[in-house]
């Protein structure tokens, strides 16, 4: 059964230029997707729709079955979804520990740990950790929400090969172990091809692989 439903959905920011027209998508837990296109399709845009970030121009995002703004975006943000972005977003002044604790319904330790984020790093500023540890904070901080949908825009686009599988790893698994649903945008065939479900987005319509 479906977490997320994404109904006929129609974004632009003109409205002769359509960004996404008529999406339709059904999302569901323990599942790991993937949305790929190339730059400008759409890809973010939808992301965003999708976590409440911003509200599309046609169409309907539910949420069990609930349209999302029924309740409101705010109130989707802070209970059904955690967000992993590209660069982070980490409060650079804080320590891993402080940042997990943002947003944590459990002891940050035990989630840092299980990304290889030892105590010693998780007591030091972010800013001295390098490019994947800082991403592996992020993550632990969207896992230690215990939100039940995870979206990750470009979560390997600044990292090393190596570390990108690493990366593409934890999220597989914790939606396949934990039971979540894992919803990844990315350029990257790499991750894509880990993925349950790929959607490619092309001229605004979805196509699913």
């Amino acid at each position: 059964m479906a977490v997320l439903e994404v109904r006929d959905v129609g974004y632009y920011y003109y409205e002769n230029k359509k960004v996404l027209d008529g999406i339709q998508l059904e999302l569901e837990p323990g599942k790991f997707y993937a949305i790929s296109g190339p730059s400008g399709c759409g890809k973010t845009t939808l992301l965003s729709l999708i976590g409440g970030l911003d509200e599309p121009k046609a169409g309907q995002i539910l949420y069990e079955g609930e349209d999302i703004q029924k309740k409101g975006l705010a109130y989707h943000r802070k209970h059904h979804v955690a967000f992993v972005f590209q660069n982070y977003n980490l409060i650079e002044y804080m320590t891993p520990k402080e940042n997990v604790l943002l947003t944590a319904k459990e002891a940050p330790m035990p989630v840092l740990d299980s990304l290889a984020i030892s105590e010693e790093e998780a007591k030091r500023n972010v800013l001295k950790l390098s490019g994947g540890q800082q991403q592996r904070v992020a993550i632990a901080r969207a896992l230690a929400s215990q939100a039940p949908i995870i979206l990750a825009d470009e979560p390997t686009g600044n990292l090393d090969e190596d570390t990108a599988a690493e990366i593409t790893e934890i999220l597989k698994d914790n939606a396949h172990r934990l039971n979540r649903c894992v919803v990844v945008v990315t350029h990257s065939e790499a991750v894509a091809k880990e993925a349950d479900e790929v959607f490619r987005l092309s001229h605004g319509k979805v196509i699913k692989e």
